[in-house]
Formats: structure tokens, sequence, C-alpha cells
């Protein structure tokens, strides 16, 4: 990586590394063509994270957690995103606005997610809502101190089966300079409450040991102890966790790209056309020189977004721009290393075809590249409003 690390931080990448490369990378090839982690597979793993202190490293220490900072956090992203998702989150990251618990919430769902006795899923996306977050039709009607929810969710994902789920549903409207505007609250809610119920989706092309759910909601009554933060302010809870989100699927890609360039430049060093390497003509060596440039140029603006969030100012367009650039980088990245391996790199045999899927998704979940050029561009624009 191009980027100047701190002692502290070279010794964390180092140690994922040998995580990555002892734990993670000898399953890959089977987990994907099975599309499951074996149950005792994940629970080694698992264990084997939480010995090396690489379980919920970005909670505080005080909780039990790694207390790592974001620009910490986004190595220890970058480094696993050479990885399949569906192996590396047994070292689960559990999501950071389950810090907003109280009283009785805390011992019942932060700490067992903190020392790995339970996984929580966020469920936030719905068939006709996806980006659109205030078109949501999940719906929490309070009836004395309890909510009937009623609605559906998709794509939310888990290697796992979860516990729980952090549940967005709108439960009142407010009047707005531009009209009504949903009130929405974060719910949590076990796998276990009548009405809920949770389902595999359907299997997906990229990520495929990385699960998906479908979770509906029938009459589910929650009670208003459940209420995850304030009624009516699980918007602002939801936005926390996408925008570091957004910062972490760049971290990610920027980790793929580089496995990707490596696998490349070692090719193409070594694959012989005409007497002499591939990587000699400059129809390869332009491509390498590329992935190069624009790794580098992904990594910098991972790592600013990331210092920004470490200071408290970070803006949604600092976010939007490493995802948006990372994400279409690694795609092209990949697209460029498939083309230098030629048909090699369209058998199974071999990792790049898996990494060429993979890294397709990166430019659709947590936001599209076009909900990100909308936000970059608003803050823009946002200058010259009257």
């Amino acid at each position: 990586m191009n980027y100047p690390l701190t002692e502290e931080q070279s010794l964390l990448v180092d140690s994922l590394r040998s995580f990555r490369q002892q734990e993670l990378e000898p399953h890959e090839a089977e987990v994907d063509r099975t599309g499951e982690v074996p149950e005792e597979l994940g629970q080694h793993i698992k264990q084997r994270a939480i010995e090396m202190g690489f379980y919920a490293p970005n909670l505080p220490e005080e909780i039990g957690g790694g207390g790592l900072d974001y620009k910490c956090l986004a190595l220890f992203e970058r480094e696993l995103g050479k990885s399949s998702y569906g192996l590396h989150g047994f070292l689960h990251r559990p999501s950071e606005i389950l810090m907003a618990c109280e009283g009785e919430q805390i011992d019942q769902y932060l700490m067992p997610c903190v020392s790995g006795d339970r996984k929580e899923v966020f469920a936030l996306t719905e068939p006709g809502a996806g980006s659109d977050i205030l078109s949501m039709t999940t719906r929490g009607i309070q009836a004395g101190d309890e909510y009937v929810i009623n609605g559906a969710k998709h794509f939310i994902s888990s290697p796992v089966m979860p516990d729980f789920a952090i549940l967005f549903a709108w439960t009142g409207v407010q009047q707005t300079s531009r009209g009504e505007r949903k009130l929405v609250t974060a719910f949590l809610v076990d796998r276990d409450t009548p009405g809920f119920e949770i389902n595999r989706g359907p299997r997906c092309a990229a990520q495929r040991a990385y699960h998906t759910w479908q979770l509906s909601f029938n009459d589910c009554r929650v009670h208003e102890r459940q209420i995850l933060g304030k009624a009516g302010q699980g918007f602002e809870l939801a936005d926390k966790w996408l925008k570091m989100g957004r910062v972490w699927v760049a971290a990610a890609a920027c980790g793929r790209m580089e496995r990707l360039l490596d696998l490349a430049a070692e090719y193409a060093s070594q694959r012989k056309q005409f007497g002499q390497p591939i990587g000699k003509f400059q129809g390869t060596s332009f491509k390498l020189a590329d992935m190069a440039t624009e790794l580098q140029a992904a990594d910098l603006l991972v790592m600013h977004a990331a210092d920004k969030a470490d200071r408290g100012v970070m803006e949604p367009n600092d976010a939007a721009m490493a995802k948006l650039f990372a994400s279409e980088a690694v795609g092209r990245a990949a697209d460029h290393a498939i083309q230098i391996y030629g048909g090699m790199g369209l058998m199974e045999e071999m990792p790049i075809e898996r990494l060429w899927r993979d890294a397709r998704l990166d430019r659709i979940w947590d936001g599209t590249s076009e909900i990100q050029r909308h936000i970059i561009s608003r803050s823009i624009l946002r200058h010259y409003e009257s």
C-alpha cells in the first residue's frame, strides 16, 4: 500500500495478512463453489479471530471491542477484502449503531455481539425501497406500549442465520417545507418473535457464501423497550452506518484491486508469447500501469475519508467519492486481469473469475454508483443555491 503507515498500523496489516492467508484463503474456492461456509469452519474462524483480537474491532475497548480508529479499520477492511465476505464475515464487525443500546438492551444485544454469542443483521432494504430509504413500506403502528409491525425486507446480508434484526420501519410522519416526511424508528427484533420470519434469499453470482436473507413481518408485536435510540430517529442512526459502510466497501475494493494487480503482474511476467513475457507488450503493460495508478488513487481517497472520520469532520461526499471511485476502479482492474490472463482468466481453477464476479457487487450495495454521484453533485451544487 502506497500510504505512510505507523508501526502499529503496519503490525496490524501484517497480522491480518497472515490470518487471511492461513485461515481464509485455503477455503475460498470451495465455499464459492458450494455457496456455504461449513458450520465447523465458521466457528473455527470466529474462535481464531477472538483469540487474535480481531473480533468486534470497531467497538470501544471498554466494552470488549478492539477500539480501532477509522484509519486502522480501513486497513482492516482492505486486507480482508482480498478474501470472500462469506469467510471474513466471521471476523464480525457489529453494527456501530448498537452503541445506542440502553439499559437492558446493553446486556441483551450489545455485549453478546461483542463476545460473539449473538449476531445481528441491519434490516433496511426493501423490494420497493432500496436507495430511496424514505419510501419504505414496512410500518410500525403503536398500540399501547407495543408496535405492530408489518412489511418485508430483502437483500439483508449475513454469512449465518442472525439472532436478531436491527429493523427500520416508519412509525409516523412530520410536516416539512417539502411536504410530509416519514419518521423512521429502529427496533431490536429477536428471531423467535411471533410474526417475524427469516428465510434464505436467492443465490447471488457475487460473494456466493455471503448469504442474503428475506425478512417478513406479519402483525409482529414489538415492545417499545425494543426501540433502539429514540422513536422517529431511526433514519439518523441508519445514516451513520451507511456513510461509514461506504468507506468500508471502498477499502475492501482496494484490497481486492491489489490482489488482482499482483496476480496479473505475476502472470504477465511469466506467460510468454512470441518469445518474450507478455508484460513486455504495451497492450499488457499499460493495463498494469492503469491498475496501479487507480489503486493508489483509490487508497488515498479511502484514507482521506477515514482520516476525516477520525477527526469528526467527514462529509457524505467524502465517503461517496471513495466508494464511487474504488468500486468502479476494481471493476476495471478485474476486467484488465481477465484480459491479461486470456481464456484462463475465466476458468474456475483460477481466482480471477471469482474476484471479477465479486467486484461487480461493489457498485451496487451500500448505495449504487448513481446514488454516490447524486450525493457528490448535490454537495457541489448546494454552494450555489440561494
